[in-house]
């Protein structure tokens, strides 16, 4: 049975995020907790497969592509333990390779560095282009992906990869 009665969680905030929160409450006509709730559930979307312990691998790709970056400061991830995420028990046909690991562990503040990795590979970027546009197109082009996905259906693009279900 599945419980669905709301508990109350204890959860310190810095003060400059309370008076956002507080503003955004007061523009919205809304309760402080109507946009505590809602960044928490807007938050846990964005990177649901990860909660899914059978997805792994490069289905686990476009996570990292959209939102790496952000999970990479928040909670401090270097590339071995973006590779543990990422490949722990991954079959060798879904495992992600290190290089790429690499590539989505530099970060926003690398960009340099990855598009110098990136021109190694082979894989100049475009002068219209961004260096994160360059290293999600690589990406997803590598691991057969179509197009990014929304977040939260990595785990069917995956199946794509591999031919159906």
């Amino acid at each position: 049975m599945t419980e669905s009665r709301k508990r109350s969680v204890s959860v310190r905030l810095a003060s400059t995020d309370i008076r956002k929160i507080k503003k955004l409450a007061q523009r919205l006509n809304v309760r402080d907790t109507d946009i505590i709730r809602f960044a928490i559930k807007t938050a846990l979307a964005r990177i649901a497969p990860l909660e899914d312990s059978s997805i792994r691998g490069s289905r686990l790709i476009p996570v990292f592509v959209e939102y790496g970056s952000e999970l990479l400061r928040h909670f401090d991830l270097d590339a071995a333990r973006l590779d543990d995420i990422i490949n722990d028990g991954a079959t060798a046909e879904q495992r992600v390779d290190g290089d790429d690991i690499a590539l989505l562990a530099m970060g926003d503040g690398q960009q340099g560095y990855a598009m110098l990795k990136l021109s190694g590979l082979g894989r100049e970027p475009a002068p219209d282009k961004s260096p994160a546009t360059t290293l999600r197109q690589y990406l997803y082009e590598k691991y057969s992906f179509s197009r990014p996905a929304p977040a939260g259906t990595a785990d069917t693009i995956g199946e794509r990869r591999n031919g159906g279900a």
